[in-house]
């Protein structure tokens, strides 16, 4: 729910995901995570005030967090046992359909095309699993899951291994899965035979590790710009650039920085 200049990190998860043509929106949440689904609320009273009042633009704003097509279902995950688990409090509801995840702290910039839609075009194509990868540098190889690969076409690869926040001399590559996956139904099997691994959680990389060997599994190294908000740096980082292309905020922000900038020039 951390606000990235005028929406929380949520809410662009699900603008993503709608991009993407979902039209179906699972939140595994935890305990006292109650203001996620207050937030896809609809406010009957709000939207009942700002019409009387005759604020059309705060209005449509309220009306468009979700969308009238799309629907919202939340989960509770009883345990916080890791990704792993996570996803698969969702079989219930997904069943025997391929599906995405998004994690919402990873926030990622697409452009023209957000990340969801265009992994959902390799899916489309190919027909396989396919996790959103981007390169790192070595020396930080230990804070992702990391992937084996060879090169199939322009930024998609197969997948060959999978290993869990590897140390940079033990990295097969410096290919790091982020908070983006498309997934076969199959995974769910792999899930429930799945061991706890590192910090006594089910980790979702050991289930692809498991899955890799029924079936392909597709690396996209996606085009964009991915802000690691579960980090103070990456969260500042997206705060500031989103205000830059805000369309409202954008040229007084500037003007705001460039005074700012002069100020601690001046002082120096």
């Amino acid at each position: 729910m951390l606000p990235v200049v005028d929406k929380p990190l949520i809410q662009y998860a699900v603008e993503e995901a709608v991009e993407a043509g979902m039209d179906q929106m699972i939140f595994i949440t935890g305990r006292s995570k109650r203001a996620i689904a207050d937030h896809f609320d609809k406010a009957f009273e709000l939207e009942h005030e700002l019409e009387a009042k005759g604020k059309e633009e705060l209005l449509r704003i309220v009306r468009s967090i979700v969308p009238d097509h799309v629907s919202c279902i939340y989960l509770r995950q009883a345990e916080a046992l890791g990704l792993g688990h996570a996803v698969l409090c969702a079989l219930p509801v997904v069943g025997n359909e391929p599906f995405a995840v998004i994690l919402a702290d990873d926030l990622i910039d697409g452009g023209k095309q957000s990340c969801l839609a265009q992994m959902v075009q390799v899916y489309e194509y190919q027909g396989r699993s396919v996790l959103g990868v981007e390169r790192v540098p070595q020396e930080e190889t230990n804070k992702y899951g990391v992937v084996k690969a060879s090169k199939l076409e322009d930024n998609v690869y197969k997948v060959e291994s999978i290993v869990e926040k590897p140390a940079p001399d033990k990295a097969p590559s410096n290919l790091a899965v982020v908070g983006r996956y498309i997934l076969t139904p199959r995974i769910f099997d792999k899930l429930q035979s799945t061991q706890k691994g590192a910090g006594g959680e089910i980790q979702l990389t050991d289930a692809i590790a498991a899955l890799l060997k029924d079936e392909q599994v597709l690396a996209y190294e996606f085009q964009g710009k991915r802000y690691d908000c579960g980090s103070k740096i990456g969260y500042l980082e997206a705060t500031v650039e989103y205000a830059l292309k805000h369309e409202e905020l954008s040229d007084e922000f500037r003007t705001y920085l460039h005074k700012l900038v002069g100020e601690w020039g001046a002082a120096k």
